[in-house]
């Protein structure tokens, strides 16, 4: 009797908890519009970073709902460089004319007459004629005028001017004899394929010389009289493949005064300039 009276009482305490109820799963909506809104940040400054010009707005426009009347680049690089069939400011940019005299000239006859033609029909039919030719000189066409020892030599560029064959130096392959006007083989055949593709429009031509800078200022400077010599060369050199001595109404020499890159006395700054004329510039 006394030990059970004596045995350690032993208590057992329950802990009772009680349901209040869930608080509900906005927060993770929340959450989830936080992590989302993190992702697309993330994306876009990628985007940014890793994308050019053209390429930015060829994305805002797909994106756009006024993709079909949007007055900027598409974004791509086929046959209109990522220019749309509606930009304005590019074509004035690139020298391409007026959006106006393309647009008549998709919706023309491709039949129309040029003499009776509209104004911006003529633009635009004279436009893609130079365009065609320039693919000719560089091989876009599919139809190489020149081999691509010559290709090398040649840029050209579509301007407000008129179609400009920018014909160069390279540092492994001069056009010229070292500080003479004396022509060497592949500038002859450079000018006889410019001939023959010059041919096809009745379009007056000039030519322009230009030459690098002298490392040393000399008290008689020739690149005056270098760049012209070379620019009356080429003249000679393209009359002598058949092009019409008519056709030619300038021949300018710029000496050292334009270089096409820096630094001036760079070998790609030795180059002549033969620029197709367009019918509405004046002679």
């Amino acid at each position: 009797m006394t030990q059970g009276r004596n045995a350690p009482i032993i208590v057992k305490r329950r802990k009772v908890v009680v349901a209040s109820g869930h608080h509900g799963g906005a927060w993770k909506v929340a959450y989830a519009d936080f992590v989302t809104a993190m992702m697309a940040f993330f994306l876009l400054m990628w985007l940014l970073n890793a994308t050019t010009e053209k390429q930015r707005k060829g994305i805002a426009d797909y994106f756009s709902p006024t993709v079909p009347v949007n007055r900027v680049s598409g974004g791509g690089d086929g046959n209109f460089g990522g220019d749309s069939v509606f930009t304005t400011e590019m074509l004035a940019r690139v020298g391409s004319g007026g959006a106006q005299g393309d647009q008549a000239l998709r919706n023309s006859d491709p039949g129309t007459d040029l003499a009776g033609a509209e104004p911006e029909v003529v633009e635009g039919k004279e436009a893609r004629a130079l365009r065609d030719l320039a693919d000719r000189l560089t091989a876009r066409s599919g139809e190489a005028m020149l081999s691509e020892q010559m290709q090398r030599h040649i840029v050209t560029r579509l301007t407000d001017e008129g179609l400009i064959v920018e014909v160069f130096d390279l540092d492994d392959a001069p056009l010229f004899q070292p500080g003479s006007a004396v022509p060497r083989p592949i500038l002859r055949q450079i000018a006889t394929a410019i001939a023959d593709v010059f041919a096809v429009v009745p379009n007056a031509v000039s030519v322009a010389g230009h030459v690098r800078a002298r490392p040393v200022v000399l008290v008689d400077n020739p690149n005056w009289t270098l760049s012209t010599r070379r620019a009356h060369a080429m003249r000679h050199l393209i009359e002598e493949a058949g092009l019409a001595p008519a056709r030619l109404v300038r021949v300018t020499g710029h000496a050292d005064r334009k270089p096409a890159v820096t630094p001036p006395i760079a070998t790609r700054n030795n180059r002549l300039e033969l620029v197709l004329l367009r019918s509405d510039i004046p002679e």
